[in-house]
């Protein structure tokens, strides 16, 4: 699969919209609104569930004909609060309007319809620091699967600090063999700080039929269609990134790579 990177395609209103079509696989829709105050944004959810992650700011939000109020107050995805998410059901829909400044990040996949709105605040989501050396990094798990609140989807956000490695080791989750390992699509939606700085991510198969490595900027979005997919934060930028993943389960189940499984291995004694 060509063109993994996706760059913005403005500054303002709607900038990414990627959808299974456009991706070429299944399951994963992400799409992004960057509203000034007063602007608004709406979506049926049709056959899809719907996850609204207020990356920064603050708006009022309507979802399944509900009037949730006003929510948000992370007004830097750096800052080291948590964010507000709302889960809005498939057969639904939803409205934002920007009360300040505005990310707003659209995560999708497969619903069933059946389950209700519902907001997770941010003392709802831990904060989990993972990894060892210079691959430690802190973990938000927003809507992993010990959440049951979600018919497909798994969101979670990552902070990597400067000159560190996270989605590391290498690993993939592109079968499905439950519970050895789960099939799941993901994006990775990077925020960098400075603004100007640049990280690196690689995807790529053990067989080498998929070897590509990309100059992330800040706003770009990166599919992970299969493969592992580890990513990098040069010294003097850290790096965001928020996870959209799912997959015909709602498991995370994932194997290392044959060749750096021995870090995980020596780093869990």
């Amino acid at each position: 699969m060509a063109n993994l990177l996706r760059k913005p395609s403005g500054t303002s209103g709607l900038v990414h919209a990627i959808t299974p079509e456009t991706a070429g696989w299944t399951y994963v829709g992400f799409s992004l609104y960057r509203l000034a105050p007063g602007e608004t944004a709406a979506e049926a959810t049709g056959d899809r569930e719907a996850m609204l992650v207020l990356v920064e700011g603050k708006a009022e939000i309507e979802a399944g004909g509900r009037a949730l109020g006003a929510l948000g107050g992370r007004m830097d995805p750096f800052s080291g609060e948590r964010p507000f998410t709302v889960y809005v059901p498939a057969g639904s829909g939803w409205s934002a309007r920007a009360t300040t400044p505005l990310t707003l990040a659209v995560c999708t996949a497969p619903g069933r319809g059946t389950r209700p709105v519902t907001v997770i605040r941010p003392d709802e989501v831990e904060a989990v620091t993972r990894g060892k050396g210079t691959n430690t990094r802190r973990i938000h798990p927003i809507a992993m699967e010990e959440r049951d609140v979600a018919d497909s989807l798994l969101v979670t956000e990552v902070f990597t600090p400067q000159g560190h490695w996270s989605s590391y080791p290498p690993h993939r989750h592109d079968e499905d063999d439950y519970p050895r390992m789960t099939y799941l699509e993901e994006t990775y939606y990077h925020r960098l700080n400075p603004a100007n700085g640049f990280g690196l991510q690689r995807v790529f198969t053990e067989d080498g039929s998929l070897d590509e490595t990309m100059a992330v900027a800040d706003g770009d979005v990166v599919l992970v269609p299969k493969g592992h997919h580890p990513c990098a934060a040069p010294y003097g930028v850290e790096m965001y990134y928020l996870n959209v993943m799912a997959g015909p389960r709602r498991a995370w189940r994932f194997a290392n790579h044959p060749d750096f499984d021995w870090i995980a291995q020596r780093d869990a004694g």
